[in-house]
């Protein structure tokens, strides 16, 4: 049977974490959460369009416009043209580049302030539940990219248990 405190004391903690993050990047970049999924997708991933970028933000495709072209009128954002007429790519420009860090880092101050008192063997303890909860969540690519939609992926590299995860998906679905 599951503790019913633990149930609520993840629940508080996952909201108190997602809050502060959200708080965090949008005081330190001066726009909204779709503004920054967006810098970060791209970040990560030039040239995605606007359909891939909605999805890993979780947004409608409206909605992802407005925000692109947002970001494209503050000089964030450049959009080219993609594979066909109907289809356009997005990039950043070099200030998009610095604020996309500048809330990358907003982010990290405020996930390693929970981090910080404890001990290093209890992070380590920690990195194993985290990993191993992130990878019971881990459903497919978009719900994945969506997850992971605000994280510095150089954090984790090629040790990323959520890509880890999806990988073992997309192979297991391959078979």
């Amino acid at each position: 049977m599951m503790n019913s405190q633990l149930i609520n004391l993840l629940g508080a903690l996952s909201l108190a974490l997602a809050d502060a993050q959200l708080q965090a990047v949008q005081t330190s970049s001066g726009i909204g959460t779709a503004g920054c999924a967006t810098l970060v997708a791209l970040g990560h991933h030039p040239n995605l369009t606007i359909r891939e970028i909605a999805t890993i933000a979780g947004l409608s495709h409206s909605v992802m416009v407005r925000t692109v072209e947002a970001l494209v009128n503050a000089g964030l954002v450049i959009k080219t043209p993609g594979k066909d007429r109907r289809e356009v790519t997005s990039r950043l420009t070099p200030e998009g580049k610095r604020l996309r860090d500048k809330l990358i880092d907003a982010r990290e101050v405020v996930l390693k302030n929970a981090l910080e008192n404890l001990s290093p063997p209890d992070q380590k303890v920690l990195h194993r539940l985290v990993s191993e909860m992130l990878e019971n969540m881990t459903l497919d690519r978009n719900q994945s990219d969506h997850l992971c939609r605000l994280c510095d992926e150089t954090g984790c590299g090629l040790n990323c248990p959520v890509e880890m995860k999806v990988l073992q998906i997309e192979i297991g679905n391959q078979r």
